[in-house]
């Protein structure tokens, strides 16, 4: 009798979710278009292929006069059906599928999404502090965090792994700042003491600069928690809080990987200025190459001949010999000067000021950034690189690997080189460090490609995730505002190109030389379809571990776990940390899904079609075995 009560009460939920579904398919189609949802109604269900979710592709067992290396060959490679539900969501009970359906559907309406801080903050108040938190954990939160501490995530991330999903543990808390405090933190965090003493006296350029309508970095941005700098004892607790994120991500899988945040660990002043060199570092370069007329050439072809920049830089009136700088065999290619090599000018310089130093190109001479540069300044700047250095130390000891995330364009090209830095310390043997490299940067995969030439040259294991990016929206209105160029891609296929051609160029280095390791973050079903493509065509396997792909919890697992399930090493992003601290990533999420709602449809009606299936299956209350 209980049994037959709990059917059908679960059966009504699901009616009343469908119905929703429908009346609001009814509300966006044409008559034509509702017509035909409901002569499809009446008729028969949308069919999906009742294929084998995870299968080598066979031969004929009939035909025994197949080549067996042919058969080898072929039989090797693997195809997986994404849209065979009962394997994709083996590790779902009955009620996780129906949160799944309920959440996604309420992210559809953006009433909902833009008023999401509001109406949680109204909730907080009806429910009180008790009821409002239970009330997350069965919805928002349930589904898209882990647990509140390192000990609470255990079962979401163990049960993970037991299906073959590894974890990228995140501590998800930000700061409840108001936009004016965050705006004048970052104003007051960005400047250094000669532009507050004399502002506009350096001549730094605009996209480098503080800019307080731009202040707040939460503004715009989808899916990156974002940091503010308050002092250095702030800083030391986000070191430590990473620390206890790197120790649990060891204790609590394998082989797992913790994810920090470069803004988190200093002053953003230096990140600012750092990048403003190297770019112009780069700039000089490509000066001097057009000068030989190398312009409009991939960067890595754009190579100078030694003497004629020498002769360039003496008309330009510059003082002293290039060629020294070179001596000692230290060109890649005898006579010739590409941009890595030009780079190591600047890994010489042992004091930090020292690296704040930018080349001029009327003279040919290096004039320092700042007109003024502090003791204290200097000491903030070690201090950050020494926490990078605990960080990583301490996941070499833990077996972890330390996934540095991307940020805005104008903080991203010092975060590269610090990695770097730290990829050639702890990549000798195995891939410690990885890079996030987003692909929406119209530079994306120069910087891919220049940075596996360098792990080449010398010798280190390259590490990448590719992203395609989250601060698009922030970027651009950036750029347009403050008068510089979009460094966006212009629409989203250029943006797909450009991930596809990073794709290809580091699977095309796995193959070669086995050194390189690439993570493929995304939940875009074409990209991981062409991944396993390439994959195929290249006879990479999965057991080679060199290929990993990424996702969010709570999100596309109709990809990560099929995958999971076919060998390959997959990884959910699990955040974590108290309800009421981790309610900016929340209405990140609820934001993001409602911005990529072409694959939540997907997503939302392969979860009907499994409950649908255990209803009628018998199956409802399944449980997954762990």
């Amino acid at each position: 009798m209980y049994l037959r009560t709990g059917c059908r009460r679960l059966l009504c939920i699901c009616c009343l979710y469908r119905s929703l579904e429908l009346m609001s398919l009814r509300k966006t189609l044409p008559a034509f278009g509702r017509a035909t949802l409901d002569r499809s109604l009446v008729i028969s269900t949308r069919r999906h292929r009742s294929v084998q979710a995870l299968h080598p592709t066979k031969t004929n067992t009939e035909d025994e006069s197949v080549d067996s290396r042919e058969h080898v060959s072929y039989s090797n490679k693997i195809s997986i059906d994404f849209e065979q539900t009962k394997e994709a969501y083996k590790s779902k009970d009955t009620l996780e599928l129906l949160r799944s359906l309920v959440v996604f559907k309420l992210c559809s309406y953006d009433i909902l999404v833009d008023k999401n801080k509001e109406i949680m903050n109204l909730s907080r108040k009806l429910l009180g502090q008790n009821m409002f938190e239970q009330f997350m954990k069965m919805t928002f939160y349930g589904q898209f965090v882990a647990g509140e501490d390192h000990q609470s995530i255990r079962p979401v991330v163990q049960k993970n792994q037991a299906y073959g999903v590894g974890a990228v543990l995140d501590y998800s808390v930000e700061e409840d700042l108001s936009q004016e405090e965050a705006e004048r933190k970052e104003m007051e965090s960005c400047m250094s003491a000669s532009e507050k003493e004399s502002p506009g006296a350096d001549h730094r350029e605009k996209k480098f600069t503080a800019h307080r309508k731009f202040g707040d970095r939460r503004e715009g941005v989808t899916s990156a928690r974002t940091y503010f700098y308050a002092d250095e004892a702030k800083c030391d607790q986000h070191m430590e809080t990473f620390l206890k994120c790197i120790k649990a991500s060891g204790g609590s899988s394998e082989d797992g990987f913790s994810a920090i945040k470069m803004t988190a660990l200093g002053r953003p002043q230096f990140l600012l200025q750092f990048s403003e060199v190297l770019v112009k570092w780069r700039r000089f370069f490509s000066f001097l190459a057009a000068k030989q007329g190398k312009d409009g050439v991939e960067v890595l072809e754009q190579k100078l001949d030694l003497e004629q920049l020498q002769t360039c830089l003496a008309r330009l009136g510059a003082q002293g010999n290039i060629q020294s700088c070179f001596s000692d065999g230290r060109l890649h290619s005898s006579g010739m000067v590409d941009m890595l090599d030009w780079n190591r000018l600047i890994d010489e310089r042992t004091k930090i000021s020292d690296l704040l130093v930018v080349p001029n190109l009327q003279t040919g001479e290096l004039e320092p950034l700042l007109s003024k540069f502090t003791e204290e300044e200097e000491r903030q700047m070690k201090r950050m690189l020494q926490r990078l250095d605990v960080l990583a130390k301490h996941a070499v000891e833990n077996g972890v690997r330390l996934m540095v995330d991307a940020e805005q364009t104008y903080f991203q090209p010092a975060i590269s080189r610090l990695t770097v830095e730290m990829k050639r310390i702890f990549n000798r043997d195995k891939a410690v460090v990885f890079n996030t490299y987003q692909c929406y940067l119209k530079e994306a995969f120069d910087n891919v490609s220049m940075d596996v030439e360098l792990s080449r040259r010398e010798g280190w294991c390259f590490g990448a995730k590719l992203v395609r990016g989250a601060y698009m929206y922030q970027e651009r209105s950036r750029a347009a505002e403050i008068g510089y160029d979009d460094p966006i891609n212009p629409d989203y296929e250029s943006t797909n190109r450009m991930y596809h051609r990073c794709l290809d160029y580091v699977l095309e280095e796995i193959e070669q030389n086995k050194k390189a390791n690439v993570m493929v973050a995304s939940h875009n079903i074409d990209t991981v379809k062409h991944t396993l493509r390439r994959m195929n065509e290249m006879g990479l396997a999965p057991t080679d571990k060199k290929v990993y792909f990424g996702q969010l919890l709570g999100m596309c697992d109709q990809i990560s776990f099929p995958l999971a399930q076919a060998g390959f090493p997959v990884y959910k992003y699990v955040p974590y940390g108290p309800v009421n601290e981790v309610i900016p990533y929340l209405s990140r999420r609820a934001q993001e899904n409602r911005g990529i709602m072409k694959g939540v449809q997907m997503e939302r009606e392969l979860l009907w079609k499994e409950l649908m299936r255990r209803l009628t299956s018998g199956e409802v209350f399944y449980t997954p075995a762990v």
